[in-house]
């Protein structure tokens, strides 16, 4: 099978977009809501349901972690029949770890939300986030559900991104309208999840939606590709969540060209379903549990994307490294000795790198530089980290944030 970038190089489909408002609402055909049902112990919204009025294709991508939370097990059932009308999700309690009665409560949700939706259970797909190993007080989740089905509205899209919320300072939101060979389509999207971040997918959460009339095996695929450039391409402190859940669904209301081949109109889609991962990763990063800068690490020169992907993330989950840029400190040392340990060949003595614009290494010899420019771009909310490994010509991107002294704080009483 021909890899998206192969199938959609430049001058192929459309880069005409431009974001609106409403998240999985804006496009034709869904509405959503959110509600507090009493799991968290502050008031805030906890329960979440976008359901489409049309009947849908759907892919979904789940954690890897052998260890899986009840919800994703049954979405990943449900996923078989990629026909998803319907995502229910909870926040505040994981439902992982927690044996049969898990299932049983993973399968109530799916029940009590298709019997307010007018589906069938296996239409409805179901998610959690929060603590593991805790009984889901699944009463109060059947009732919120029982309440929240009947309301859901085209305006409930910012109802649902708060209601997936664990220690998410804000919502993450996106939604863009582009344009395909004839009609355009819309695409939106919410996400969770900036602490136990380290996705390898497909407490991180995504719902897309799209209004395009796309295959399932399309949609699938130009999922996996997108995750795999996006969220698998993004960490915030090196911990893979037993709860990872990426959806999208797609009822075909635009009326816009069927996608069911490589074509131009796929590589509009696949263009724009990039985009709206991308921002909604970049939105995460940024709001990582006591971050205070987003760090893209580029990897250029390597002989294969997977030696650059693995390179990158090491740098990328390195509590030195990070800890490092949280502190305003230069220690290009420890980004070098990260690439080594990654486990992919490299030849030290031709390596670049480089902070932005300021050379620390050079064809594998240190580099003298400026302290007080190196600290003056260290202290900026964004920076880029570049490494140049000089033997091919893959590379890759990862995105990640400094580790400061809030994730401590947070971490250590998630519980109370």
């Amino acid at each position: 099978m021909q890899d998206e970038n192969e199938v959609c190089r430049e001058g192929r489909g459309s880069l005409e977009w431009v974001e609106i408002p409403g998240g999985v609402t804006a496009p034709a055909g869904f509405v959503a809501g959110g509600l507090h049902c009493g799991i968290k112990k502050n008031g805030n919204p906890d329960l979440a349901i976008i359901f489409s009025e049309y009947p849908t294709t759907s892919a979904g991508m789940f954690t890897r972690n052998i260890v899986k939370a009840a919800p994703v097990l049954y979405s990943q059932k449900v996923m078989t029949r990629a026909a998803a009308r319907a995502i229910v999700a909870n926040s505040g309690n994981a439902n992982a770890v927690t044996g049969e009665r898990g299932m049983l409560d993973a399968e109530a949700m799916a029940r009590t939300a298709a019997a307010g939706l007018g589906l069938a259970p296996d239409e409805v797909a179901v998610a959690s986030t929060g603590a593991i190993g805790q009984p889901l007080p699944i009463e109060k989740v059947v009732e919120g559900i029982k309440t929240l089905a009947p309301s859901l509205s085209r305006t409930g899209g910012d109802e649902a991104a708060r209601a997936i919320m664990t220690t998410d300072t804000h919502p993450k939101t996106v939604a863009i309208k582009a344009r395909l060979s004839k009609g355009e389509i819309t695409i939106g999207g919410i996400a969770k999840g900036v602490g136990m971040i380290c996705p390898d997918l497909a407490t991180l959460l995504v719902f897309i939606t799209t209004d395009a009339r796309i295959e399932a095996a399309f949609l699938w695929r130009a999922l996996r590709r997108a995750v795999e450039d996006t969220f698998n391409s993004m960490t915030v402190d090196g911990d893979m969540s037993t709860n990872d859940t990426v959806i999208a669904m797609a009822n075909g209301a635009s009326n816009a060209p069927v996608i069911d081949r490589l074509s131009d109109d796929y590589c509009s889609f696949h263009f724009a379903l990039q985009h709206v991962c991308a921002r909604l990763a970049e939105m995460l990063i940024k709001d990582g549990e006591g971050a205070t800068k987003l760090i893209r690490v580029n990897v250029f020169g390597a002989v294969e994307r997977t030696d650059a992907h693995k390179i990158a993330k090491t740098i990328a989950n390195s509590m030195l490294v990070k800890t490092a840029i949280f502190g305003n400190d230069a220690n290009w040392g420890r980004i070098i000795a990260a690439a080594g340990r990654a486990g992919v060949k490299i030849d030290p003595d031709i390596i670049d790198i480089c902070l932005d614009d300021l050379v620390f290494l050079k064809a594998g010899r240190p580099q003298n530089f400026d302290e007080s420019r190196a600290k003056e771009l260290l202290s900026k909310k964004e920076l880029t980290l570049t490494i140049d490994l000089h033997s091919g010509s893959e590379s890759a991107t990862v995105l990640t944030c400094d580790l400061s002294y809030d994730y401590v704080k947070i971490n250590a009483s998630y519980r109370t």
